[in-house]
């Protein structure tokens, strides 16, 4: 299953293509082998048209068949042992130990879903029964559950190559949900994603799936996503990457003469609120702390903290002093591609040449190929209010220290800010007033508010938000992590006066029973 052939999977087809990329190792500038195959306009089409004819088939298997199906892509990915851990790291740079606990992530995220299509409470199902004696009008029997929305997208990220990618989260939230997927790889590492569709197209074949139930198209032109996202046959769109390919696709979903969502993962700084009495305490630690989670990965992580915002003051001082020194300890790392790494040179040597902002500190300088030398950066609040651009993402391990005068310019400051991803608070107990006034502000501006802990580490449960109001994400509504990305992929239908014979077995009287349901207002524990 670790032989690689460049091929396209058009459900259960292997295709190759006149067009043809190869993947580089970022640490060494080699090209690997083998060559890619570029999808064409009709893989594009054939796969769009089996994702169609596989959907009513899959939407409605039963539910033992979807989480079996889970499971078995989980197994079929453990059973790539060293040899998908050895290319993803050719292809990424990424430590072999990350790629590692990534896997274990992609996995558990997998078997998460697989018990959550068990579970049933997905489906949201709601029993009105009717009332033909109710005046002044009677009440019909209404019933309703959650059903998958349709063939669905998915574009792979390019920094996590195993858990946002071919079967990351989108894929098996999607999967989940019982939608087919057709996942746009990324060419950054195009041979992580043929070993992992071989291992789910080997779970579609081994559970008597539909064919369309999943396909796997590569290439490194804008022209084949934007295709994807304007073919009819498509209902909603996966996304984590930039800002600006977010809302190209979202763009095109919207001029589509049915729109369609696109869940869109793009930008984020991420703020960190440090308390003055916090700072009084354990400025030191935090700045420790601080520069480990701003450096982790080489700054490619979505969570990473590229903005603090802190008063003035001693704590403040001795907090930029350790974190001046912890970042000029760091070592370069690899980042993912010569591409990545070029945005992030250039987005440094903007900072350093804006006017009021000062250079803190530097990483030591790496020459080798696609490192990152991360960097850390002051601004007072005044010149940062003033210059909008100071707020946008550097993606890589680049920071900006933003210092306020008071705790109302502080406001003013988050209150500027965008929509983000995560917030963080740093504080004792004699800070919580302080905190308490902030709090609101920050509800509105993240998915996710921290507290005394650090952003970059999103764990994978039931109560996780890994979303935010725009641009963190195309749609606040929603999370890319957690067993409730599954309602991105799902839309309500209601049957009205249905002969129980007809009703779906969830709905039914004495039929499949979720683990929740709410009955004439009343909810029902199975």
């Amino acid at each position: 299953m670790t032989n690689l052939t460049g091929e396209n999977f058009v459900g259960a087809e292997r295709r190759s293509a006149s067009q043809t990329f190869s993947a580089i190792n970022p640490a060494t500038e080699e090209i690997l082998g083998p060559v890619f195959y570029e999808a064409n306009n009709t893989d594009i089409t054939d796969a769009c048209a089996k994702a169609e004819a596989a959907f009513l088939s899959y939407r409605t298997t039963e539910p033992e068949t979807r989480a079996s199906f889970l499971e078995a892509i989980a197994d079929n990915i453990l059973e790539l042992g060293d040899a998908l851990l050895d290319r993803a790291h050719k292809e990424t740079g990424l430590p072999i130990a990350r790629l590692s606990g990534e896997r274990g992530r992609t996995v558990g995220q997998l078997r998460m879903f697989a018990a959550e299509v068990r579970d049933g409470a997905w489906m949201d199902v709601r029993i009105d029964p009717a009332k033909p004696d109710r005046e002044p009008l009677p009440r019909p029997d209404l019933r309703s559950q959650k059903i998958a929305i349709g063939p669905v997208v998915v574009f792979g990220a390019s920094n996590f190559p195993l858990a946002f990618s071919v079967a990351g989260g989108d894929t098996a939230s999607a999967l989940a949900a019982g939608c087919p997927v057709i996942v746009k790889g990324h060419p950054a590492h195009p041979g992580v994603c043929e070993l992992i569709s071989k291992a789910i197209a080997e779970a579609v074949q081994g559970r008597g799936l539909h064919e369309g139930v999943f396909s796997l198209l590569n290439g490194v032109s804008h022209e084949l996503g934007a295709a994807l996202v304007g073919d009819p046959r498509i209902k909603a769109v996966g996304f984590t990457g930039s800002q600006a390919g977010g809302l190209a696709l979202s763009k095109i979903a919207a001029s589509r003469e049915e729109p369609i969502p696109v869940y869109a993962e793009m930008s984020a700084v991420n703020p960190v609120i440090l308390m003055p009495d916090a700072l009084a305490h354990k400025a030191d630690d935090l700045a420790h702390a601080f520069v480990s989670s701003l450096t982790l990965g080489a700054g490619q992580f979505c969570t990473n903290p590229g903005i603090v915002f802190a008063l003035t003051g001693k704590g403040l001082d001795d907090f930029t002093k350790a974190a001046a020194g912890a970042i000029s300890g760091s070592e370069a790392q690899t980042m993912l591609t010569p591409n990545i790494r070029q945005n992030y040179d250039s987005g440094v040597s903007e900072l350093e040449h804006e006017s009021g902002v000062e250079l803190i500190g530097r990483g030591k300088n790496t020459p080798s190929p696609s490192s990152c030398r991360p960097a850390l950066f002051s601004v007072h609040a005044n010149q940062w209010l003033a210059s909008p651009k100071l707020a946008q993402e550097v993606f890589g391990a680049s920071s900006l220290i933003v210092t306020c005068d008071s705790l109302d310019q502080l406001k003013l400051a988050l209150n500027q800010l965008e929509g983000q991803l995560t917030a963080t608070v740093h504080f004792t107990e004699k800070d919580e007033d302080a905190v308490r006034f902030l709090l609101p502000i920050l509800e509105e501006k993240a998915g996710r508010l921290i507290a005394n802990g650090w952003p970059t580490g999103v764990e994978v449960c039931h109560a996780m938000v890994h979303g935010g109001p725009f641009p963190a994400t195309s749609d606040g509504r929603s999370t890319s992590v957690g067993s409730a990305a599954i309602d991105r992929f799902l839309r309500p239908v209601c049957y009205q006066d249905f002969p129980s014979s007809l009703l779906p077995d969830a709905t039914r009287d004495g039929g499949a029973q979720p683990a929740v349901k709410r009955v004439d207002g009343q909810w029902v524990l199975r």
